[in-house]
């Protein structure tokens, strides 16, 4: 019977899983992957592929079952129990946000998890999903080890000057400062770099997470050296429900228009970004396909603060050598990646139609100054690489 890894990665609506099977060596390979979607809705769906894409489960599920994420976990619990072979020797969990003090994977122990809990004001859509799945497992299975890996920890490296506000040293100290998130995608990308394309990893490279979550960060040498997005998963680059960069006296004047902390939370976690642009939904495949006018706005809006978000950090490294979209939108909507692209031309990149039509790996031209890739992110395989580290003291 040989080991296994699980991967959990739980969001407000969503739990996604993957089981890696650990090899000589070490070595991780996928086995399987899904998710429950739809959590606390009337249509909550469970949906599960073997590493071949063959669908092994696509079905509903009762929403009193999918109630909330812990609820989910037990759907989640009970199917896997069915096609293991034996209880996985730990599980990996995605935390957004680990603090100025967690700077890498840690095994979760009582300590540990009233720290993350201390963290939820930080991360309030994020923190209390990922947390949930870990207290269900400690409940019912406290003998399986499990690893919080965290969207923060890759942006530690970042110098005082990048992670400060303009704000009394005070707040710094209490824990008011720029961390960064989607690290576990970017460190990801790295790795994945230094074995496809080695020579670029030592220069100045722009990574562009595309997703439902947006945000870029500058890489140097394999470090992050800035993020767009600093003390919550609020700040930066518009995103699918988020509003990115904002003036923070909109939200004063929306506290003095009578408007409750939780209705303005709901609002910019919710409501903003291309939903709230386009009025239609967040879904960019959606918005290509509209012919009405304010999803061209959204549209035109999102590429434009996202160019600006990318020159913006050839400041932090002093120029950019390598462009790389990743993640759901940067790796499938090439219209997108164009119309960012067509916004940065006056740095010198210069892309490939056909090439960014077929995805890459290279979309820009031979003699773009600035080279253009495509990377599919795979969060999951490095959380699972350090559960297994961290499970075996490495």
């Amino acid at each position: 019977m040989s080991d296994t890894i699980l991967v959990i990665n739980a969001g407000s609506s969503s739990i996604k899983f993957h089981l890696f099977e650990v090899g000589p060596g070490d070595t991780l390979t996928a086995r399987l992957g899904g998710q429950v979607e739809g959590i606390g809705s009337s249509h909550p769906r469970l949906r599960a592929r073997d590493a071949a894409g063959q669908t092994m489960i696509e079905r509903d599920i009762a929403p009193s079952h999918a109630a909330d994420v812990p609820n989910a976990q037990e759907v989640v619990g009970m199917w896997l129990s069915g096609h293991l072979s034996g209880v996985p020797m730990a599980v990996g969990h995605r935390v957004v946000h680990g603090g100025p003090d967690l700077s890498e994977p840690v095994l979760i122990d009582d300590a540990v998890l009233a720290k993350l809990e201390s963290y939820t004001s930080l991360a309030p859509l994020h923190q209390p999903n990922n947390l949930a799945p870990i207290r269900v497992i400690r409940e019912r299975r406290p003998g399986i080890a499990q690893v919080a890996c965290f969207d923060t920890a890759f942006h530690r490296s970042h110098d005082a000057l990048a992670d400060h506000y303009a704000l009394p040293e005070r707040f710094y100290q209490e824990g008011v400062r720029r961390y960064g998130f989607h690290g576990l995608s970017y460190e990801y990308l790295v790795q994945r770099l230094t074995q496809t394309l080695p020579e670029v990893v030592p220069g100045r490279i722009v990574a562009a997470h595309l997703g439902n979550g947006v945000s870029a960060c500058a890489i140097r040498a394999g470090k992050s050296v800035d993020s767009t997005m600093g003390f919550t998963a609020l700040e930066g680059l518009p995103m699918g429900t988020r509003p990115g960069r904002l003036d923070p006296g909109i939200v004063l004047w929306m506290m003095n228009q009578g408007m409750t902390h939780d209705e303005i939370e709901h609002l910019l976690y919710h409501d903003c970004g291309l939903k709230g642009l386009s009025g239609i939904g967040n879904d960019v495949r959606e918005l290509l396909a509209s012919d009405d006018p304010r999803a061209r706005l959204a549209l035109d809006y999102f590429a434009w603060r996202v160019a600006e978000g990318i020159a913006g950090l050839g400041c932090a490294m002093g120029g950019i050598d390598t462009l790389v979209f990743t993640a759901g939108i940067g790796e499938n909507a090439a219209a997108v990646r164009a119309a960012i692209c067509a916004r940065l031309a006056w740095l010198g990149i210069a892309l490939d139609d056909a090439r960014n039509a077929q995805h890459g790996p290279r979309i820009s031209t031979a003699d773009s100054r600035i080279g253009v890739y495509v990377v599919r992110t795979n969060e999951e395989l490095i959380i699972a690489q350090h559960t297994l580290d961290r499970v075996r003291g490495r």
